[in-house]
């Protein structure tokens, strides 16, 4: 208190009342996997599809990261984590052969796009008579999409200013040359077209580059230190499969660890893929008999869905793990992190890799295994929104993210309580801050009751603080929720009925 030492009117501000909670957001991914370039092991924000291929490069094969990150966006992701794993891959450049004009069966240069990469295919070298006269003289012509771009005159294979690769080495842009086959002949008149170029092929990775360690901010551990971080996806990890790089057994064991992270973290769900190839039985054969995952920290989704592929011009299948974020980020932002996020179309979905019945489905919803399936008429939809949790409490996903939401929001918005005097003022202060955001929580339709009574309770008071509790310097607030649930299964009750004219 200050000190008041002569008369006089003072004016004080003072804290009072309750402060307000602000709910923290609830659709914000993260992406692990193999690019071309971009910063390795460091968790980036990118907020668009352009943002992404600027820092990361274009789709790449042999990788399902830009294909979930853009599916992502597709339809309706805000924001995400990238986080790019493994050693910098090697980018085949475009290359072609000259041959020989004394042995046309042998080359005698080679010639390589300074550029790696695709963009290298558009080049090709003339070879062509040289504007003087001279033993062994000849001219080299380089064309990009069928335009002159460089002109190399009066080059020859000796020694002296004009060799050809003297000449090349300092002067080209474009490509590079070297002599091949031990000869000095020079090469025969002709044209030849560079090829070969193509996007970066990623380095080998191993289950560890994913998994990576907190210490190091590595693979999704890193992500340890990212508190915006709702959801986790690893697409990749079934590219590194397909190719034979880990087995089954290496791919449970990421996704362990991914759940293993989500559990840990208490504030983010892991969104898993099933392996490629398999059918309704052996997905649930998987499911339940060799992965046999629990947790109400991560859900699974199948099967894969098809997408077009620009780097090879068709459409291919890819794991849909990245397109399922979106749709909870779309589902967020339009309904809200209580809604079930399903009944949903697919953005950029063109088929599946199989078409569901009724019954194969029967089988795999009880497991846990969110479903995708095709519609006539509807599209393509997410019919699935279950964790994989065999606890009944924790069934359904809205549940799990609402909750995660809810106490997250309320830890950030509490932290003012800290050293605070813990008497009945702050009691009545808190219990005010927190009825508050419950009950704008509850009139967004997310907790069940015809009235707050019925859908919250907040308990601050001496029952639950007594002195003991108070000397150990502990504040216990008692919180209750009644979440709502999914109408997942929608049974019209129809019978006949004989009306009469008393009846209403």
């Amino acid at each position: 208190m200050p000190n008041y030492l002569s008369p006089g009117v003072y004016v004080e501000e003072v804290e009072a009342g309750s402060r307000p909670i602000e709910g923290v957001g609830t659709a914000v991914a993260a992406f692990v996997g193999l690019a071309g370039r971009g910063p390795a092991n460091t968790p980036t924000l990118v907020t668009n599809w352009s943002q992404y291929t600027s820092t990361f490069g274009e789709f790449i094969e042999g990788s399902y990261l830009a294909h979930a990150v853009y599916g992502y966006f597709l339809n309706g992701g805000g924001a995400c984590y990238v986080v790019r794993v493994g050693a910098d891959g090697v980018t085949p450049a475009a290359v072609a052969e000259l041959p020989s004009a004394g042995d046309k069966g042998k080359p005698a240069f080679r010639v390589e796009a300074l550029e790696a990469g695709p963009g290298g295919n558009d080049i090709s070298v003339d070879v062509e008579s040289p504007s003087e006269a001279g033993e062994g003289n000849f001219k080299l012509v380089v064309k990009q999409g069928g335009k002159t771009v460089e002109t190399f005159d009066n080059l020859t294979t000796g020694r002296g200013k004009q060799n050809v690769a003297t000449v090349v080495k300092s002067q080209s842009k474009v490509i590079a040359i070297e002599e091949v086959g031990g000869s000095l002949a020079a090469p025969a008149t002709g044209t030849m077209a560079l090829a070969g170029g193509g996007a970066a092929v990623p380095a080998r990775v191993t289950p560890d580059d994913y998994v990576g360690n907190s210490a190091d901010r590595t693979g999704f551990a890193g992500l340890e230190a990212v508190d915006d971080v709702t959801m986790l996806g690893v697409p990749d990890l079934m590219a590194v499969y397909e190719q034979g790089i880990i087995d089954l057994e290496g791919l449970q064991a990421v996704q362990l660890a991914m759940i293993a992270h989500c559990e840990l973290m208490g504030d983010r769900v892991a969104i898993l893929d099933a392996p490629p190839g398999l059918n309704a039985q052996q997905v649930k054969e998987w499911r339940v008999d060799k992965a046999g995952y629990d947790s109400k920290y991560a859900s699974l989704y199948w099967p894969w869905i098809k997408v077009f592929d620009p780097l090879s011009g068709q459409a291919r299948f890819v794991p849909p793990s990245g397109h399922v974020a979106g749709i909870w980020a779309r589902n967020d932002d339009t309904r809200g992190v209580h809604k079930a996020p399903a009944n949903e179309v697919i953005r950029g979905a063109i088929t599946l890799a199989l078409n569901l019945t009724k019954a194969e489905h029967d089988q795999l919803n009880p497991s846990g295994i969110n479903c995708i399936r095709a519609f006539p008429g509807r599209g393509i939809r997410v019919w699935g929104a279950r964790t994989i949790s065999s606890d009944p409490s924790w069934r359904y996903l809205n549940v799990r993210r609402l909750f995660n939401y809810i106490e997250e929001s309320i830890f950030e918005g509490t932290q003012w309580v800290v050293f605070e005097p813990n008497d009945q003022r702050l009691w009545g202060r808190v219990k005010r801050t927190i009825n508050a955001f419950l009950m704008r929580t509850w009139r967004d339709g997310a907790l069940f009751g015809a009235t707050p009574d019925q859908a919250f309770f907040v308990k601050c008071d001496e029952e639950n603080n007594p002195p003991e509790v108070r000397d150990a310097g502990q504040l216990i607030i008692d919180i209750g929720i009644a979440p709502v649930k999914p109408a997942e299964f929608v049974v019209f009750r129809i019978a006949q009925f004989s009306g009469s004219p008393d009846t209403e």
